[in-house]
């Protein structure tokens, strides 16, 4: 059974940082995308960031360029979340997620797995 389980998350002060891991389990995605997403009450899923593959090329989306930081370790079957200068913005539950590399990178649809979220905080 595949599983994506996330940890990281808490409550942390605006400009802070906090990093945020993806446990895979069940099968290798070493040459698949992973990624994360995250969901704010009352909006739609909004793509982060993602690496198409292990080592592959990284793609962020706007909100988060030059903040945050994807990064993979394929040995473990872990995807990370660096996040830095943390804004009230950010706050939402973020999700790791999975999928055949290539396609439509920012849309949740491309991705068959998903890990159940964890709950990120910024505090003003």
């Amino acid at each position: 059974q595949v599983q994506l389980v996330e940890s990281g998350g808490g409550l942390v002060q605006a400009g802070g940082s906090l990093r945020l891991s993806c446990a895979a389990s069940g099968r290798t995605f070493s040459r698949d995308k992973m990624g994360w997403f995250r969901q704010a009450p009352g909006k739609e899923r909004e793509f982060v960031a993602t690496e198409m593959w292990t080592g592959g090329s990284r793609y962020y989306g706007d909100s988060v360029k030059g903040r945050f930081t994807i990064s993979r370790d394929g040995a473990k079957n872990m995807v990370y979340l660096q996040m830095n200068s943390l804004k009230l913005e950010d706050t939402a539950v973020y999700y790791c997620a999975a999928g055949p590399s290539g396609g439509v990178l920012v849309a949740p649809s491309e991705y068959n797995y998903w890990g159940q979220g964890t709950q990120v905080t910024v505090s003003s």
